[in-house]
């Protein structure tokens, strides 16, 4: 696309890509449990969302994570100190989880029965460029009334397909939209 960057930060602009900070609020509307999996708190709160019932235990078996009655209740009474990798499986099946249980409402919330949400669009942080490379970009809000796309790709955790979905919201900006491929941070409620 001609407004993609291809040198983003060459003059020493800072920002995160558009779809990457909307990842990261769809992942802070999604409401996860704030208790680190490393915490014996976090662990059981996770073991109990990914075991509670049988659609629970089916799709978490789907995702990858079968541990064994012993193994669940080893580390439900703290007998049985998981491995790192372990942890890692399990905070990554809880998220998958999340987000595609998630997902149905959030999108349900966002698109408000076609009228949108409306998106504040920080830009970049130009603090470390030179006068003569800063470029006027402001703060922009746009509506999105269109989410489907976007909430799909952040629930299957596809970035390319998360970034596509976000571009083509962004082109709505008009001729400058290339300026928002990067921002310093998207807001948004649902």
């Amino acid at each position: 696309m001609p407004e993609r960057n291809i040198e983003f930060g060459k003059y020493g602009a800072r920002g995160i890509k558009g779809h990457e900070a909307v990842a990261r609020q769809l992942d802070d509307l999604a409401g996860y449990i704030a208790t680190p999996v490393t915490a014996r708190r976090g662990l059981v709160a996770r073991l109990n969302y990914l075991t509670r019932t049988a659609h629970a235990r089916a799709a978490a078996a789907a995702l990858g994570f079968t541990p064994s009655t012993a193994q669940l209740t080893g580390w439900a009474d703290g007998s049985i100190t998981p491995r790192r990798a372990t942890l890692e499986k399990i905070e990554q099946a809880y998220r998958t989880m999340r987000r595609e249980n998630v997902a149905r409402y959030l999108l349900a919330r966002l698109n408000r029965d076609g009228r949108g949400t409306r998106v504040e669009v920080h830009p970049i942080n130009q603090s470390q460029v030179s006068r003569p490379h800063q470029r006027e970009v402001s703060l922009r809000h746009m509506n999105v009334r269109r989410w489907d796309r976007i909430v799909a790709a952040w629930a299957a955790g596809a970035d390319q397909e998360l970034d596509d979905a976000w571009v083509e919201q962004v082109i709505d900006l008009g001729s400058q939209w290339g300026q928002y491929e990067y921002v310093t941070n998207i807001g948004f409620a649902a």
